[in-house]
Order: C-alpha cells, then structure tokens, then sequence
C-alpha cells in the first residue's frame, strides 16, 4: 500500500468514526432529557406522594449519572476522531503539494541577518518549517528550527538518522501524539514553564509546616470541647490564630497557588507527550537515551507529574462548598500550597531536561513524518575526506511540487571548487543555489534530501541570493550585499568548510569593479577551502581569472523565444551560455530597441 492509499484508508476510519459517535451523541442527550424526566416523575412519586420508599430515587439518579459519564466519553472520543481526520486531511495534502498556508510557519524563527534563512526560504508559508513541523509544543518547535539554522556535528546527525529510521513507520504513534490534549493548537511554552518550575519557594519559612499541622488539630480539639462542654472560647482563639497566619503568608500563598494551577494547564499537553515517549518502545539507541533521560529521583517523568496532578487537583477542590467552611480551620490551602513547593523542590530542576527531550522527540518525529511521506528521499552519504565535496545525481527542490520540479544532477569535487552558472533571468540560476542550499540544510539537520543520492562532507551553508536595500537602514542593495559577503568569509574561520551561494554577485555596482571584486571574492574563499556556486547573467564573469586551472567549472541554463515568449527547461548543461534573447524579448514587447 502506498503512502497515499495508507493515508486515505485512516481518513475514510476515522470519518466514519466521527459519523458514528456524532450519531451516539445525539442518542445520549436524548436519553439524558429521558432519564431525567423519569428522575423527576419517581422524585415526585416518592417525595411527594409517597407513593413508594424514597430509596427508589437512587436508581434514576445513578443512572443518569452514569450515563452523563459515558456522554463525556463520547464527546472525548469524537474530538479525538475529528482531530485524526483533520490530520489525515493535512498529511494528504502534503503528499499532493497542496500543504503551503496550512500548517505551523515559524514566522517567529524567521529573525533578519541570518547567513541562509531568508535566503532559502526557511520560514514563513510555504517554507520548509511549514512542510517538516508536526510539533504540537513550543519546545517542538524550538528544536526544529534551531536544527534547521544551525549544522549537527556529525555524530548528532548519525543519532537523529537512526532515530528517523525508527520512528519512520510509526503512523499510530504520529497520530496519537496529534490528537493529545485538550485541543488542537499549540500548547506548553517553556519559558513560563521553566519559569514556574526553577522559581524560588515562596513558602520557605520553616516553622510554617508546624504549625500548619498544629493548628487544625487545636482546632479539633476546640470541636470537641464547645460539642462535650459547650465552651466555643478555645476554638475561637484557634481560628483567629489560623486567620492571622493566612493573612501573614497570604500573597505569597495564592502566587503559589495560583502559578501552579497556571502551569499544570500547560502540562497537561506535555504530561501526556511524556508518557507517549516513555511507553515506546524504540530500538534506536538514540531514542532509548531519551527515555533514559525521562526521570527523576528513579521515578519516570509521568509518575511524577501525576503527583503534580494530584496536587492542582486539590488545588481545584477548593471551590467545593464544604471545603470553602473548612479551609481556614484546617489551613487546607496552606497544606496544598506547601505541596506544590515541595513538588517544585524536588523536581522542578529536571523540568528543563524534560523539556529539552520533548523537544527533540518532536522534532525527530518531524523528520520522521517527512521521511515516511517521501519514501524516495534517501539520507545522504557523508565522507570523511580533507577537502569539501557535494556531488547530487538527480538533485530537487523539497518545496516544489513534483510535477513542476526539474532536478539537475550538482558536481563540486577534486580539483572543481566553483560552479559558475550562468543564463537569463529567471531561467533557473537562482533555484539551483537554494536548491542546494535548502538540501544541504536538511542534511545536516539529519534528515533526507530531495535527490536520488547526495554525497557530501559535513557543511557550513552560507547565502547571498535574496539580499536587497533598506530604505529604512538608509542602506542600498550594495551595501547589503558585501556586508552579508562579509559575514560570509567570517565563517570560513569555522570548524565546518563553507558552502557558498552567491546569487548574481556584486550586480549592484559597474562591470569593471563586479569582475575585479568577483575575482578576488571567489579566490579568497577557495583559498581558504571553501566550495560554492555563483549565478550570474554577466558573460564577463564567466572568465574569472587567477584561479587555479580547473578549480572554477562553467554551467549554463538555456532559454527559447517562442513567439514572443520566453521558454524554459531549467535544465542544467556544461560550458558557458552561448546565446541572449535579452534583445529580442524587449523588441518583442514593443520596446524600440
């Protein structure tokens, strides 16, 4: 079965499901509105005309709340099969090419300056972050992004492929970790979780646990002597003591209280994430490593955010009438702000481990979305070699649709340093640079490339193709251009050698001064090991001069004139282009040249 047969068989389940406990939902609240109309014909029945024993009450009355139980299930269960479906919906759309403005876009990780990101359409609709997220967490989101802006060392990118690999055919578990939770927006930000969790204790006087546990039981003892000897004196004294400690501790009592109901609401989304990583189970070491990494003080990160729970839930009962009377006599809200210290002592330094591992479970289940979606993506081959290499057969862009896609097959090896591509505007200069800009990025991030086989050493990218000026910097696109190539042979001093794009280099300035700086801007970072692909429609840079001989290689796009109108294959051919239709185009539009 294919992908999108597989796809299409769990949406047909899982509407049906939706068709089917929406039908048992409009049956419950039927036979709710019946229960109840019996419930209060036997209320009257016995109650009023005592026709039997009201004992008989109980049946009703457990009935119907039973079956508002089983309603409330119901409802879960149909908000979980709408929430499959609509990810099956989008997980079709991905695989048709119909996935751009529909998913997470990461606007907020598209920050200016960067050496690649605009540059390759990172972020943003239709960007790559769009097609690859699947992370239901801020974390999640986090750890993708950063991968994305940022090369693995080469150990890290081997740990997130074998994980990728494991986790590939994991549908069930992909849907399930899409359906967690309450609702389906993005939920857990990890700041105000970090926050809350590393926060001093607001409780720390010691003497308050004593007399916490000391009060309540004057206070019993008050009851017992006003019931046996009617003298209410000692439990008044108690009570104006317990009065006058809340008021004492009250503000930081309710920050207590509070921020630990305000978390929990964001944990109830990362509890659950949680637990499905814990349950795995996985076989790549990797993966094994994170639940590893899931505990604290021997307990498993669930078992102790179920403490948690506990705890918000007794939070929540203070709304209870009952309790509302008793709270001060027994310092109830003092007991329960004093274990949500406790548990922040205890356990709110591993919060932040944890939100580092549910951050890369989210982002290696990303990938491994990706991957299971294009099974004709391999990894890359990486080698260990003293000079830089890319060689790609048959290499594509990830972010066009596959029926418009033309891949070209990329060679920068032994003594070929530089590809210099030329050809007309938009003939296809500027895609192949992104495009091998964006498959480099997705292959030090760990993740499969859009080719049939790409061979390359470990890469830093770095981009110069969508720079323009700034009207409000009071900066021309000159200016942009050589400071982003400044920032370019910064890099050259990483540990990583350099993939350079440079798309229509120095076009700002006049052609002497472009071929006098173009030289000497390519000799520099080849000199330093750099490798890279340079586009222009400038013929006069293709004889860039005070190389050494091989080290630059010449490739061209074509393009026809077909009646007026421009055509082209975007295919990748040797050598330097060998004809302009610059002219004719402009005669052909009309203009009297």
């Amino acid at each position: 079965m294919s992908v999108s047969e597989e796809y299409i068989q769990r949406l047909g389940v899982r509407e049906a499901a939706v068709r089917r406990l929406e039908e048992l939902h409009a049956r419950i609240g039927s036979g709710r509105l019946a229960l109840g109309a019996v419930t209060a014909i036997v209320a009257w029945g016995a109650l009023l005309e005592r026709a039997f024993t009201p004992a008989w009450l109980l049946v009703p009355v457990a009935a119907l709340v039973a079956l508002v139980l089983y309603h409330s299930s119901v409802r879960r269960a149909r908000v979980r099969a709408e929430r499959a479906a609509a990810y099956y919906r989008h997980a079709i759309a991905r695989i048709e090419d119909r996935w751009t403005g529909q998913g997470q876009q990461g606007e907020r990780f598209d920050i200016g300056g960067h050496i690649y990101a605009a540059d390759l359409d990172l972020f943003g609709r239709g960007s790559l972050f769009e097609l690859l997220s699947l992370a239901r967490t801020r974390m999640g989101e986090d750890t993708l992004a950063q991968w994305l802006l940022s090369p693995a060392s080469r150990a890290d990118i081997g740990k997130r492929q074998a994980s990728v690999g494991d986790l590939r055919d994991r549908l069930d578990l992909r849907e399930e970790v899409a359906t967690l939770g309450e609702d389906s927006r993005i939920g857990v930000h990890p700041a105000a979780l970090l926050t809350w969790a590393e926060s001093p204790n607001r409780l720390p006087h010691r003497w308050l646990l004593w007399v916490c546990l000391l009060l309540p039981l004057l206070a019993i003892a008050g009851v017992v002597v006003w019931s046996v000897w009617g003298f209410v004196a000692p439990l008044l004294l108690v009570v104006l003591v317990e009065v006058g400690v809340a008021h004492v501790i009250r503000r930081p009592l309710e920050e207590a209280i509070h921020a630990t109901e305000k978390a929990f609401h964001d944990l109830k989304l990362f509890a659950g994430l949680l637990l499905r990583i814990e349950g795995g189970p996985f076989s790549a070491p990797p993966l094994l490593e994170l639940v590893r990494r899931l505990s604290s003080h021997t307990l498993p990160a669930s078992a102790t955010l179920a403490r948690l729970s506990r705890i918000v839930d007794f939070c929540a009962a203070r709304e209870n009438p009952i309790l509302r009377l008793l709270n001060t006599p027994l310092m109830y809200s003092v007991h329960v702000a004093l274990a949500a210290e406790r548990w922040r002592r205890d356990h709110g330094k591993v919060v932040r481990e944890w939100v580092s591992v549910t951050g890369e479970f989210e982002a290696l289940l990303s990938l491994a979305g990706y991957s299971y979606e294009h099974p004709e993506d391999p990894f890359p081959e990486f080698i260990e070699e003293g000079r830089a290499v890319f060689t790609a057969t048959e290499l594509g862009h990830p972010l066009i649709p596959a029926a418009k896609c033309v891949r070209n097959s990329v060679s920068i090896d032994g003594s070929t340093r530089v590809l210099l591509v030329s050809g007309s505007n938009m003939s296809g200069k500027s895609t192949l640079l992104r495009t091998v800009g964006i498959n480099t990025v997705l292959a030090m991030a760990g993740a499969p490339v859009r080719a049939r086989h790409l061979r390359l050493t470990p890469l830093q990218v770095g981009a110069s193709i969508r720079v323009n000026d700034s009207l409000h910097e009071g900066s021309s696109r000159f200016y942009a251009e050589i400071t982003r190539l400044r920032a370019l042979y910064s890099l050259l001093d990483r540990e990583l050698p350099l993939l350079f794009l440079l798309d229509e280099l120095l076009q700002g300035t006049n052609s002497r001064d472009r071929l006098i700086g173009a030289e000497g801007i390519v000799r520099a970072f080849v000199e330093r090991g750099a490798i890279g692909l340079v586009s222009t429609h400038d013929l006069a840079l293709t004889e860039i001069e005070r190389l050494a001989p091989g080290t630059l290689r010449n490739v061209h796009f074509q393009d026809e004139l077909i009646n007026g109108e421009m055509r082209f294959d975007f295919t990748l051919r040797p050598g330097v282009v060998t004809k302009s239709n610059g002219v004719e185009l402009m005669r052909a539009i009309g203009l009297q040249v």
